[in-house]
């Protein structure tokens, strides 16, 4: 997926309407591409903390408007040096969390947050050691709803190179 492919999959009002600097996480944010995409959309003076088991190795992730901090970290189970956020992303992610109730409460919890972009595969089969524990929008929605979650919408959907579902993007407050 290209850079612009990014910023086009995750554009919502949400994003779009973004007015003073805030502070993001992308968990598992791999090379940074949609780290990139999410600063498109970010105030000038915003900072996203880029979180990842290979932080830090190879890492040439630019930006116009957030500053990036990386931080070498399994994002599952570590302890992050960050409380409040205004958001979460987590980009092709989110489906290597198992128990994804559990997950979701603690960042909730732990970061202040009610705010998560998500950018998943749109299929519940799992792809051993690529995709274990994967979720559809569907299942998405659902999941959210139980976790008292007052919108889910989805921002959009780019096709997948390896054909199965697709991938979505979907915007949670």
């Amino acid at each position: 997926m290209q850079l612009k492919d990014a910023i086009k999959l995750i554009e919502c009002d949400f994003l779009t309407r973004q007015s003073v600097p805030s502070v993001w996480a992308d968990l598992g944010c791999g090379a940074g591409l949609f780290a990139q995409a999410l600063d498109h959309y970010l105030y000038p003076g915003s900072k996203i903390f880029c979180v990842d088991k290979r932080a830090g190795s190879g890492f040439k992730i630019s930006g116009s408007n957030a500053g990036f901090i990386f931080i070498k970290a399994d994002f599952e189970k570590d302890n992050l040096p960050f409380k409040k956020l205004n958001g979460i992303l987590m980009a092709n992610s989110l489906h290597y969390v198992k128990d994804k109730f559990s997950f979701f409460k603690k960042c909730m919890k732990i970061f202040h947050n009610e705010t998560f972009l998500i950018v998943e595969y749109d299929t519940d089969i799992p792809v051993f050691n690529w995709v274990p524990y994967p979720i559809n929008f569907e299942s998405l929605n659902k999941l959210s709803g139980s976790l008292s979650f007052h919108s889910v919408v989805r921002t959009g959907d780019h096709a997948s190179l390896y054909g199965r579902g697709g991938i979505y993007a979907a915007l949670i407050q």
